[in-house]
C-alpha cells in the first residue's frame, strides 16, 4: 500500500508519552468501512521529527517484508524561516541586497548533479560509487530470485532487499539536493535551469546501462526533489531543453566532439573538458549569453582539480571532497578538515 494525505486533512501530534496521527478518510472510505460522519483514523507512530515547518502532503507506506505502516511527514521550509532554521538545515542564506547568480545543473547517472554557476564556479556529485552500493543489492536479489521455486516471483527476503537498495539510493540523492542547495546559497545564486530528458530516455542494448538509468537514476524523482528543495530555500529552477547540451562543444560551438566517459575532447579547438560540466555550461550558456571558462573543467587532469571541494563523492553518510576525474575517491579526511555533515533532504 502507498498512500497520501492532503496537509489539511491530518494531524500529528509529537508527545513523550506516545505521539499520535490523526487523519480523515473521505465520504466514499466512510461509506464503505461504516465510519461514523467526518470519524479520523488515528494511529500511533514513533520517532521524531527532525524538521519544523509547514505540512506538506503525508506520505503512507506500507512495508510489507517488515510488516510496518511507515509514515514520511515532509514540511515545507518557509524561506523567511530559514534564520530560525540554521542549526538544523542550510547555513546560508540569499543576501537581495547583494549581486545573484545563475547557475546550471546537468542531471546524470554518471554524475547525479554537474553544476556550473555564472561566476565559473563547478561542482560534480560522482555517482559511479553509489551505483556500484545499488549493483552489488541487485545481483543478490538476482541470485535470491534464481533459486525461488517457478511458481513464485518474489520473496520476504527478495523484498526487504529491494527496500535497502531503494533507501539507500534516496538517501544519497536526496542528501546531494540538500547539500548542492547550501552550496549553491554560499554562491549567491537564485536562478537555476535544470535539464529536462523526461519522455526522451531510450533503452540501451546493455542491461547495466538500463539498470542504470531507468533504476538507479530515477531522473523525474529528482528532478521533482531538485524543484522542492531548491524552491524551498528560495531558489528558483526553470527546466530547459538538453537538446545539444552534451554534443557541442561550449568553447567554441563545433558538433565535432568525441565522448569517452567522463571526458569530452572537441576536435576543432581541443578544449579537453568533462562531459558533464561542459553540459551544463552549454545550458547555463543557451540561457545567460556566453560566458568565461569554469573552473576544474578537465576530466582527467589532477593539476585542475580545486582544493576548495569542486568534486564530491558519497561514502553512504556524508557527500565528501573527492579528487576530480575518472577514478574520484575521498580525500584522506586528516588533510581535509572536518567534513560538512548531509542529512536526507
Amino acid at each position: 500500500m502507498h498512500g497520501f494525505v492532503r496537509n489539511d486533512l491530518y494531524e500529528l501530534d509529537w508527545n513523550d508519552d506516545g505521539s499520535t496521527l490523526k487523519f480523515g478518510v473521505g465520504d466514499v472510505l466512510e461509506e464503505k468501512y461504516d465510519f461514523e460522519y467526518q470519524e479520523r483514523v488515528t494511529l500511533e507512530v514513533h520517532g521524531d521529527p527532525h524538521w519544523e515547518g509547514e505540512d506538506a502532503r503525508l506520505e503512507l507506506v506500507y512495508d510489507e517484508a517488515a510488516d510496518v505502516l511507515r509514515v514520511h511527514h515532509p514540511v515545507r521550509i518557509r524561506p523567511d524561516h530559514l534564520q530560525e532554521q540554521r542549526l538544523d538545515g542550510f547555513t546560508h542564506t540569499l543576501d537581495s541586497e547583494n549581486t545573484t547568480h545563475s547557475a546550471a545543473i546537468d542531471v546524470g547517472a554518471n554524475n547525479t548533479l554537474a553544476i556550473v554557476t555564472s561566476t565559473g564556479d563547478t561542482a560534480v556529485y560522482h555517482a559511479r560509487p553509489e551505483f556500484e552500493r545499488f549493483q552489488t543489492l541487485s545481483d543478490r536479489i538476482a541470485a535470491l530470485q534464481s533459486q525461488l521455486p517457478d511458481d513464485q516471483s518474489t520473496s520476504t527476503r527478495m523484498q526487504r532487499l529491494y527496500n535497502e537498495r531503494g533507501r539507500k539510493r534516496d538517501h544519497s540523492r536526496d542528501a546531494a539536493v540538500k547539500h548542492a542547495a547550501e552550496w549553491l546559497l554560499e554562491r549567491n545564486v537564485d536562478t537555476v535551469y535544470v535539464g529536462d530528458l523526461t519522455g526522451v530516455l531510450e533503452t540501451h542494448w546493455s542491461a547495466t546501462v538500463n539498470e542504470k538509468t531507468h533504476g538507479f537514476w530515477s531522473h523525474r524523482q529528482l528532478l521533482d526533489r531538485l524543484a522542492l528543495t531548491f524552491g524551498d530555500v528560495g531558489i528558483t529552477v526553470k527546466e530547459v531543453s538538453e537538446a545539444g547540451s552534451s554534443s557541442e562543444c561550449p568553447e567554441c560551438g563545433s558538433d565535432d566532439v568525441s565522448r569517452d566517459g567522463d571526458s569530452l575532447r572537441c576536435q576543432d579547438c581541443a578544449l579537453d573538458a568533462h562531459s558533464d560540466v561542459a553540459g551544463a555550461w552549454n545550458l547555463l550558456q543557451s540561457e545567460v549569453g556566453p560566458m568565461a571558462r569554469p573552473a576544474a573543467l578537465s576530466a582527467g587532469r589532477q593539476r585542475d582539480a580545486p582544493s576548495d571541494g569542486a568534486y564530491w563523492e558519497w561514502n553512504g553518510h556524508d557527500w565528501l571532497p573527492a579528487r576530480f576525474g575518472k577514478q574520484a575517491r575521498p580525500l584522506d579526511q586528516t588533510s581535509i578538515g572536518k567534513p560538512a555533515s548531509s542529512q536526507p533532504g
